[in-house]
């Protein structure tokens, strides 16, 4: 299109004419994209290497008020999520990991000692221990010191109680 991309024309239209039933013909095979032009308002999106034999069923189905995708183009929609899924997982595995220091404390907690044992091995306060217990609790979503032990030994984040100091 020469003024206007189908993005920008799809909010045009949808801005002046509210009811319209917009299906996008294209050659973007890009999760984003799709994503983009339905935030948009677009009721279809078709690919035109997929226009030959879904173009006459996209624009009845548009028609109806239906939503409509190409298999290709669910497929790429689906893998798009997923991709996003996974990438939000592993940011958020990430911000749950313990640092070196609170996997330390953790480690000595599981083998039993209190916070003043664990503040003097370690050569910090008992406070600092206590924050630090804190955050490890806030980070992994446990609230007592009884879950926190046994979520660290179950996900293996310390050794096993056995443990030598």
């Amino acid at each position: 299109m020469a003024k206007l991309d189908g993005l920008e024309a799809t909010r045009k239209i949808l801005n002046d004419f509210p009811e319209t039933k917009i299906l996008i013909l294209t050659m973007h095979e890009s999760a984003q994209m799709v994503r983009r032009i339905l935030e948009a308002g677009a009721r279809g999106y078709i690919l035109k290497s997929d226009a030959a034999e879904q173009l006459v069923r996209a624009v009845r189905e548009v028609s109806r008020g239906k939503l409509f995708l190409t298999p290709k183009v669910s497929d790429i929609v689906l893998r798009g999520f997923l991709d996003v899924e996974k990438r939000s997982r592993a940011a958020l595995d990430d911000a749950a990991k313990p640092t070196a220091r609170e996997r330390e404390i953790l480690r000595l907690l599981v083998i039993g000692k209190t916070n003043k044992e664990i503040g003097s091995l370690l050569g910090i306060t008992v406070r600092t221990v206590e924050t630090h217990r804190a955050k490890i609790m806030l980070k992994l979503g446990v609230h007592s010191i009884a879950e926190l032990i046994h979520f660290a030994m179950e996900r293996g984040l310390v050794p096993s109680r056995n443990s030598a100091v």
